[in-house]
């Protein structure tokens, strides 16, 4: 029996990485495109490269972007992938009300050059696609939680994209029969998530505070509420959806809605940190209150107590508000229902939320201490401004 084909695009991100991986293991052949930039951007799929001088890859790369049709439409035809995924997008929501043109363009209408490309080479019997889709879409919520038949009321241009992408999907899978479907997934986290997305730029900021790399943190609105659950996780259910019969919308989420302030609360208490938080809007600040030295020496090291603990002693603030981090359209409360997908994809999360978090802080300390080792060895370390 021959391979399966995947073409993911997006490869390079965090779902793209773990999908590449998850596939892999499962014996397909994988393409992946990414965007031609001028720093290596890889480092999340290095354990997967295959020069392509060996033969028999099963791992290919290439350059592409969903803003190219002709770019878009060549790579299809080529691979005759059997599953599509398309997983690229510029998907940070506050950032898409700077650039909402471009967001427009490759979000929105990079769906479209997709299904277009299948139906256009006459692949709509051969060719899955899935198409990733947002929790974003339901933006000012009308029902709690959220389904698949919950309406959409975007609040961002990354949403408002999303959604004409959204629709583009079912169109096409009634319009031409292509086996066309949305993964409608909420908040996905894991150690790969970008550095600018509230979790990681939360676990990120705390492991540099405790290993006396960084001050504090500012952050937007405390108390947004998000699903969050594990990308890993989330990939098995887009693997999921491509397996059966007919192409269909599906929630992905935990049912469970944490706001931005207990998520830092937890990871704190991860590390045996205890967080106070006082004051109200832009005027909230999170004081260090209490360490369990018995976790902070197991999680961190003993090495670094001494400077936490006068840190403690003095009630340093390591969390504070910034109204820049607002976006212009707030989305308050996110939460799925995720019945469907655990009735027809028999998809359950294996992570909760503390098991998500434990493994986050601990790659970011990890990762940190390795700026703080070549530091003391008078190298210069990568700098994180953005």
């Amino acid at each position: 029996m021959s391979k399966k084909v995947a073409f993911i695009t997006g490869v390079t991100g965090q779902d793209g990485a773990y999908l590449s991986e998850y596939l892999l293991k499962k014996g397909y052949i994988v393409h992946g495109m990414k965007r031609r930039v001028s720093l290596l951007n890889t480092d999340r799929i290095d354990h997967l490269y295959q020069d392509p001088h060996v033969e028999n890859r099963n791992f290919i790369l290439h350059y592409g972007d969903l803003t190219d049709s002709m770019n878009i439409t060549k790579l299809i035809k080529e691979i005759q992938p059997d599953e599509i995924y398309n997983l690229a997008a510029m998907s940070h929501v506050k950032v898409s009300f700077d650039m909402p043109e471009y967001v427009a363009n490759a979000d929105g209408i990079g769906t479209l050059r997709i299904l277009e490309a299948v139906r256009l080479l006459g692949l709509e019997n051969k060719t899955r696609v899935y198409q990733a889709s947002t929790s974003e879409l339901y933006g000012l919520v009308q029902e709690v939680p959220q389904k698949e038949t919950t309406p959409f009321y975007p609040r961002s241009p990354y949403a408002v994209a999303k959604m004409y992408a959204y629709w583009i999907t079912v169109n096409y899978r009634e319009a031409y029969g292509i086996h066309a479907s949305n993964g409608i997934l909420f908040n996905h986290e894991s150690p790969l998530r970008g550095e600018t997305f509230v979790t990681r730029k939360v676990t990120r900021a705390l492991s540099r505070i405790i290993l006396g790399l960084q001050d504090m943190v500012y952050l937007g609105n405390l108390s947004s509420k998000r699903d969050w659950g594990h990308a890993k996780d989330y990939v098995r259910a887009m693997h999921a959806i491509l397996q059966q019969e007919k192409g269909d919308d599906y929630v992905i989420a935990t049912g469970i809605t944490t706001t931005i302030r207990d998520f830092i609360k937890k990871a704190a208490k991860d590390v045996g940190l205890e967080i106070l938080f006082q004051g109200e809007g832009v005027e909230e600040k999170g004081y260090l209150n209490h360490v369990d030295q018995d976790i902070f020496v197991e999680k961190v090291g003993e090495e670094y107590l001494e400077q936490i603990l006068l840190r403690t002693k003095e009630k340093s603030i390591i969390v504070g508000v910034d109204v820049s981090y607002f976006r212009p359209t707030e989305v308050d409360m996110l939460i799925g229902d995720p019945s469907k997908c655990k009735k027809h994809l028999d998809w359950e999360p294996e992570y909760d939320l503390d098991g998500l978090i434990k493994e986050m802080m601990a790659s970011d300390i990890k990762l940190f201490k390795k700026d703080n080792y070549l530091k003391e060895g008078g190298f210069t370390t990568m700098n994180y401004y953005e």
